[in-house]
């Protein structure tokens, strides 16, 4: 008779982590598919007024479920924090990672932006005093290394210097921007903090393009299609499926995988795009995605 619900738990234990576990495999499949897909959407718009658009109707979603799970927002007391992730994690990010997704191979593009957990690792230390392990401490040199290989394959010719710097600026901003969120944290309510920079950001980028670039779009079934999936999976179900896995306590274990990204996108743009990628872009991107899971991997020991 004590067995029963000590059998019940542990079922329902199961079905819970399966449950995370595909949550997790979801989220990396969805933001390892969306440089193709943004990628495609450029041969029918100019890159920032895309970006724009993106954030519009993935923003706009994220607002409707914003409203549903947490109310309206506080834009009174909270209104600096939000002008702070607003330019850091939409206008300015937004408008590097879709630049460097026109220059590069998408999932060139997606290595180099994933530079980011890096980055974040060693802002945090200054920034928000988190320690420097030895762990993060190789996962950053490996990643920069990375960095040095692939840029020494765009000096010889074979990809956009101009791609992997914007690429690399995008990684640094949005590190920035993260830092930004950890630090806003206690201020301004999680869903909000995403859906407000999408939605304001990307109205932002959608005048902005437009003024600059122009408005000249060509809706064709297979733009149409990048479009919604980019804004629909890669934007509002990616990040849903993330503050799901936030509020289940999974954050940290969503984190440690993220270095699938790059690879899924490299994998992606292969297969959809027909990317071909040299030796030394390989190597570097290898290096850059060694470094990430390093520097998400909990290790022992500060430096210093």
């Amino acid at each position: 008779m004590t067995t029963a619900p000590s059998t019940h738990d542990e079922t329902v234990a199961r079905g819970a982590n399966r449950t995370r576990v595909a949550a997790i495999v979801l989220l990396v499949l969805a933001w390892g598919s969306t440089f193709a897909a943004v990628k495609i959407g450029l041969d029918g718009a100019p890159p920032v007024l895309f970006g724009g658009m993106r954030s519009v109707l993935g923003g706009g979603l994220m607002t409707l479920l914003a409203l549903w799970r947490s109310g309206p927002p506080r834009l009174r007391e909270t209104w600096p924090a939000y002008v702070v992730l607003t330019l850091l994690n939409v206008v300015l990010f937004f408008t590097l990672q879709t630049l460097a997704i026109l220059e590069l191979p998408s999932g060139l593009a997606a290595v180099l932006i994933y530079l980011q957990p890096v980055l974040t690792g060693v802002l945090a230390v200054p920034l928000l005093g988190e320690s420097m392990t030895r762990l993060k401490l190789l996962g950053l040199l490996l990643g920069f290394a990375g960095i040095v290989v692939v840029s020494a394959g765009a000096l010889q010719g074979h990809v956009s210097v101009l791609g992997v710097g914007y690429a690399v600026v995008g990684a640094l901003v949005w590190a920035l921007g993260t830092i930004a969120f950890k630090r806003y944290a206690g201020q301004v309510d999680a869903w909000w903090a995403v859906a407000v920079p999408f939605l304001v950001g990307g109205i932002v980028l959608c005048v902005g393009g437009g003024a600059v670039e122009g408005t000249s779009i060509d809706w064709s079934g297979r733009f149409v299609a990048a479009f919604v999936y980019a804004s629909i999976v890669g934007t509002a179900m990616s990040w849903s499926l993330w503050f799901g896995l936030v509020g289940a306590g999974e954050a940290g274990r969503a984190a440690s995988y993220i270095f699938f990204v790059p690879l899924v996108s490299l994998v992606i743009g292969g297969l959809l795009l027909h990317e071909s990628l040299g030796l030394s872009l390989l190597v570097g991107a290898a290096l850059v995605i060694l470094g990430v899971y390093l520097v998400n991997r909990r290790g022992r020991g500060a430096v210093g």
